[in-house]
C-alpha cells in the first residue's frame, strides 16, 4: 500500500474541513467576533496547513487500489474527528481532551450524543461548527469532499464505492460521478427546505440553519439545552418529523420520486415497511402513554410518541420529552427502533430496514424449507432477487452487531453502569442514535461517564458509522493479498 498516496487524499479532505471551520469563524465574526472566532480561525489555519503539505510534496495518482481506498476512507474519518477537536480544545470550557474528542466524533458520525451540560453557553460560531460536523458526516466526509476534488477518474469510483455500504448501492443505478451528485442534490435540497420552513415557523435564521443541518444529518445536535422541547411548538415538530423521516430514506429513492422514475417511494417495499413500522409503533406507544396517564389526552400522547419514534428511528436523537418516565412497553419499542433505524442509502445508522426485511424473509424461507425440503425458494425485495452473497452479508452483519452489542454492554457494566444504561448506550452509540435510557436518557447526556467509557462510546460510534466491517477492515490491511 502506498502510504504517501493515502496521505495526499486525506490532505484533500482536510482542506474541505478547513473551509467549514472558516465558515464557522465567519458566523463568529458576524456575531461581533464572539469568543469562538479565534479558536475557529486558528483551527482552520492549522487544518489547512496539515492538508496542504501532502498535496504539495506527494505526486498525484489517478489509480487507487482497493486497500488504499479503505485506508483513505477510514483515515479520513479518523483524521476529521481529530482535527474536529481543535476548535473545542482551543476554546476550553467543558472541553477536556477526552470531551473534545467525544463531541467531535459524535458530530462527524452523526450520533448526536453530547458531554455538554450547558449548550447555550457556547458562542454561536462554535455551535455552528458543532452542527457543521453533523452535516458533513451525514452524507459522508469523503463523499462530500469528492464534490470539490479535481477529476479523479477511477479513483473517484473507488472512494465512493468504499464510502457507500454495499446494501445501499442497490438503488443507485448510476455511474459513481452521478451518484455523488444525486446525494449532494437531495441532501442540499432537504437542508434548505427544512431551514426555510423552520424560519417561517418562528425560529431565528441561526437556529433554523443549525437545526436543519442537524436534522438532515440525522444527528440531533440542538442549540438549546432542552433540545426541541424548548420551542414547545407543534408546527416545528411536524416539520422536523417530516424532515427526519425523509432523511432516513434512501436518497436514490427520493431522487427517483422527484424525477418521476419508477423506483420511487410509492413503489418501494422497504419504504412501506419503514413508514408502516413507525406508524404502528407510534400508535402503540401513544395508547400505552395515555392508558398510563402520563399524558392527559391521546392527542398529546400521540404527538410526543410520533416525534420520539421518528427521532430515534432516523437516529436524529432530538427530544421533546423525557422518555425515561415512559412505560416499559414504550421503552422496549423505542429500543427496537434504535436497533433497526432507517433505510440503507440514507444518513441514518443502525441495522437498517433493508437488512430487517431480508433477514425476515430468510427466516421465513428457512421455515418453509424445513416443511418442504425440495422447494427452491428465493428472497426478493421489491421484486429483485437477493443473491446468496447478499444474504450472507446481511446475516454476518446482524451477528456482528449482536456480538458488539454484548461486548459494549459488558464494558459499560464493568465500569459501574447499570444494565439499562450500558445496554442502551451501546446501541445508541453503535446505531448513531445518541440518547439511550437510564443515565444517558433523552434529556440527559454522557458527561458523567468515566473517560474509558467515553472512549469506548466513540469507538462504537465510528464502528457503527462505517458499517462495522468498513472500520474493522483497516486493522487487517497487512493480510490482504
Amino acid at each position: 500500500m502506498r502510504l504517501d498516496v493515502v496521505i495526499r487524499y486525506i490532505g484533500m479532505v482536510l482542506q474541505f474541513i478547513a473551509a467549514f471551520m472558516l465558515a464557522a469563524a465567519g458566523v463568529s465574526m458576524h456575531n461581533d467576533f464572539d469568543s469562538g472566532f479565534y479558536p475557529l480561525l486558528l483551527s482552520a489555519l492549522i487544518t489547512a496547513s496539515l492538508g496542504l503539505f501532502p498535496m504539495i510534496f506527494v505526486d498525484r495518482s489517478e489509480e487507487i487500489k482497493t486497500k488504499e481506498g479503505y485506508a483513505i476512507v477510514v483515515g479520513s474519518w479518523l483524521v476529521a474527528c481529530i482535527v474536529g477537536t481543535f476548535p473545542y480544545l482551543i476554546w476550553g470550557g467543558e472541553f477536556s481532551a477526552m470531551n473534545a474528542w467525544f463531541e467531535s466524533v459524535s458530530g462527524f458520525t452523526t450520533t448526536g450524543a453530547s458531554i455538554l451540560n450547558d449548550i447555550e453557553s457556547l458562542p454561536q460560531g462554535l455551535l455552528f461548527w458543532r452542527s457543521a460536523t453533523a452535516w458533513i458526516g451525514g452524507v459522508g466526509v469523503v463523499m462530500f469532499a469528492l464534490v470539490i476534488l479535481p477529476s479523479m477518474g477511477h479513483s473517484r469510483h473507488m472512494l465512493s464505492s468504499q464510502e457507500l455500504s454495499s446494501i445501499a448501492k442497490d438503488n443507485f443505478h448510476y455511474r459513481s460521478k452521478v451518484i455523488i451528485r444525486i446525494l449532494i442534490f437531495v441532501y442540499l435540497s432537504l437542508t434548505i427546505c427544512t431551514a426555510l420552513l423552520l424560519r417561517y415557523e418562528g425560529m431565528s435564521w441561526y437556529d433554523a440553519i443549525n437545526h436543519a443541518m442537524s436534522t438532515c444529518g440525522t444527528c440531533g445536535f440542538s442549540t438549546k439545552n432542552s433540545s426541541i422541547a424548548f420551542y414547545d411548538n407543534l408546527n416545528i415538530e411536524i416539520i422536523l418529523i417530516v424532515a427526519m423521516v425523509l432523511s432516513g430514506m434512501h436518497f436514490g429513492v427520493l431522487y427517483a420520486t422527484i424525477t418521476g422514475r419508477r423506483n420511487n417511494i410509492f413503489r418501494s417495499e422497504i419504504i412501506r415497511v419503514y413508514l408502516g413500522m413507525m406508524a404502528i409503533i407510534s400508535i402503540i406507544i401513544a395508547i400505552s402513554l395515555f392508558s398510563d396517564n402520563i399524558y392527559d389526552s391521546f392527542g398529546e400522547a400521540l404527538r410526543h410518541a410520533t416525534f420520539q419514534v421518528a427521532s430515534i428511528t432516523t437516529t436524529s436523537g432530538f427530544a421533546t420529552a423525557d422518555t425515561n418516565t415512559w412505560t416499559p412497553i414504550a421503552v422496549i419499542l423505542l429500543i427496537f427502533c434504535m436497533v433497526v433505524c432507517g433505510c440503507a442509502g440514507s444518513t441514518s445508522g443502525g441495522l437498517k430496514v433493508d437488512r430487517l426485511v431480508i433477514s425476515a424473509k430468510v427466516i421465513r424461507n428457512r421455515i418453509k424449507i424445513q416443511q418442504h425440503p425440495n422447494a427452491v425458494l428465493r428472497v426478493k425485495v421489491g421484486g429483485v432477487v437477493q443473491d446468496n452473497a447478499t444474504q450472507s452479508l446481511v446475516t454476518t452483519f446482524v451477528i456482528a452487531y449482536i456480538l458488539l452489542t454484548l461486548i459494549g454492554t459488558f464494558v459499560y457494566t464493568l465500569f459501574g453502569c447499570d444494565l439499562e444504561t450500558g445496554f442502551t448506550a451501546t446501541i445508541a452509540c453503535m446505531s448513531n442514535v445518541g440518547p439511550g435510557f437510564g443515565d444517558v436518557g433523552s434529556l440527559d447526556n454522557y458527561s458523567n461517564l468515566p473517560a474509558a467509557l467515553k472512549f469506548t462510546s466513540t469507538a462504537l460510534m465510528l464502528i457503527g458509522r462505517l458499517e462495522i466491517f468498513g472500520f474493522l477492515q483497516i486493522f487487517f490491511l497487512n493480510s490482504w493479498k
